[in-house]
């Protein structure tokens, strides 16, 4: 039996379990502003995680009339599959490791050290790319949005909370289309809010079931996106 949903989780009950409930990044970045009016003209800045949060975060700050900019922050992979991080490093440097699954991989300190040093420089040629010379936002009186396009194990998002915490922040609330139970449950003590449209459940979850259509997102179509958001220019 599952326990009470967090009081800080909201979600949409009729979406509960359920997959392919959005066309593309972009609607559910739209059913998120439906959740979220609330935020329309407040002190409030979305920061989408690069790269499929940037069409979601871009959909709900359009609707939501917000600012956005981003929350650079990647996984630190296994070296035999990318697919699965044992970690993550966030736009200021700092790393967080996911302790628990380190005991049961045959990683040596070393293999971690290069593993960080190599997520430490993608993140940094990111921010490079992304974000050129304009400094992070001021927060200290803003609430930081965090925006993915999913919350599978949530380790990313989790470095990113704590990394905008670190960056001052007044408030932090996470949104994204979809997310496992479990893991919307283990965030939400970390924050202020967290919006999920779409809760799932089962031993078996990923973040491309929620749409009809998925691809891996692109640095071009990023910038393309935070362009027409009128984002400040980077300067280089």
């Amino acid at each position: 039996m599952r326990s009470e949903t967090p009081p800080n989780v909201v979600d949409l009950p009729d979406l509960r379990g359920k997959v392919r409930v959005f066309g593309e990044r972009a609607d559910g970045g739209r059913a998120l502003a439906g959740m979220m009016a609330g935020f329309r003209g407040a002190e409030a800045i979305v920061l989408a995680i690069p790269a499929g949060g940037v069409p979601v975060g871009a959909a709900l700050a359009r609707e939501l009339g917000l600012p956005i900019d981003l929350a650079v922050v990647s996984k630190i992979t296994l070296p035999w599959n990318t697919e699965v991080g044992y970690g993550a490093v966030a736009f200021d440097g700092s790393v967080l490791l996911n302790e628990a699954l380190l005991a049961q991989l045959p990683l040596s300190e070393r293999d971690v050290a290069a593993g960080v040093a190599a997520t430490r420089q993608k993140v940094e040629g990111r921010l490079a790319a992304l974000r050129g010379a304009r400094p992070f936002p001021d927060l200290s009186a803003r609430t930081a949005i965090l925006v993915d396009d999913g919350l599978a194990s949530g380790f990313t998002m989790r470095a990113a909370v704590r990394a905008v915490r670190s960056a001052g922040a007044a408030s932090v609330v996470i949104a994204t289309p979809t997310g496992h139970d479990h893991t919307v449950r283990a965030l939400a003590p970390l924050v202020d809010g967290l919006y999920c449209a779409n809760v799932r459940f089962g031993s078996r979850f990923a973040v491309a079931d929620a749409y009809a259509r998925w691809y891996d997102v692109s640095d071009s179509e990023v910038r393309a996106i935070l362009d027409q958001q009128r984002l400040p220019p980077t300067t280089a």
